[in-house]
């Protein structure tokens, strides 16, 4: 169940929003000020914040912005000014979407699914699985039966090229080319040399080599 976060200072428009909210499925929690926002925000993980923009003690766009300093959550903005110049400064601060007040629940419910949904494609596909491998390819991380693997960039993006093509066989000099630029005159060898190190933290024979030619990563049904 999708968590939501209604911040918002009227208590009919707070029932309102919460009463459609919870009816479409999604969990609800309610503060009435930007304070109180805030203090929620910090204390617990949501999916998504409806955020009215004319809040007691700090107003919408101060609590958008200290939301940005910490997290990427989805934001949509409540707002009775239609003006361009606070919309656009509402972007500025990367808000997802307005929504104008009066506004209509159901196109409020539609705007809501298409941004988690929306939202939920991109943070799967900045995640590479292989295996009981996954590569994070936003915070760099690589995590290997859950526990984080210790790579150096080079080897990040070693692993990445490999695991985005399982059964690719990658030259030394494409993995030269890719990887470390086409003004490289160093050795080739540097590429053997990662390659073993990798495999070392690996633990287990995801990387193979094809004598003669180079590298590739096993494919999953092999």
């Amino acid at each position: 169940m999708k968590k939501i976060l209604i911040v918002e200072d009227e208590p009919d428009i707070q029932e309102l929003l919460r009463t459609y909210l919870e009816d479409a499925g999604y969990e609800t929690t309610v503060a009435g000020d930007g304070v109180a926002a805030l203090s929620l925000f910090q204390s617990r993980p949501f999916d998504l914040v409806l955020l009215d923009l004319m809040l007691p003690k700090i107003d919408g766009f101060g609590v958008c912005e200290l939301i940005r300093q910490q997290s990427q959550v989805p934001i949509l903005m409540l707002t009775a000014l239609d003006g361009e110049e606070q919309q656009l400064r509402g972007f500025r601060l990367d808000i997802d979407d307005y929504v104008t007040k009066p506004f209509s629940m159901p196109v409020l419910l539609e705007k809501i699914r298409v941004i988690l949904r929306r939202r939920g494609s991109t943070e799967e596909d900045s995640c590479l699985r292989y295996r009981d491998l996954t590569l994070n390819l936003e915070t760099r991380e690589a995590l290997l039966d859950g526990c984080s693997l210790e790579l150096t960039a080079r080897e990040f993006e070693l692993l990445h090229t490999f695991l985005a093509a399982p059964g690719r066989v990658f030259t030394r000099e494409m993995l030269l080319a890719k990887l470390w630029g086409y003004d490289f005159y160093g050795d080739e060898r540097v590429v053997d040399s990662h390659i073993k190190n990798l495999r070392r933290k690996l633990g287990r024979d995801y990387i193979d080599t094809v004598r003669g030619v180079g590298y590739r990563a096993t494919k999953e049904d092999h």
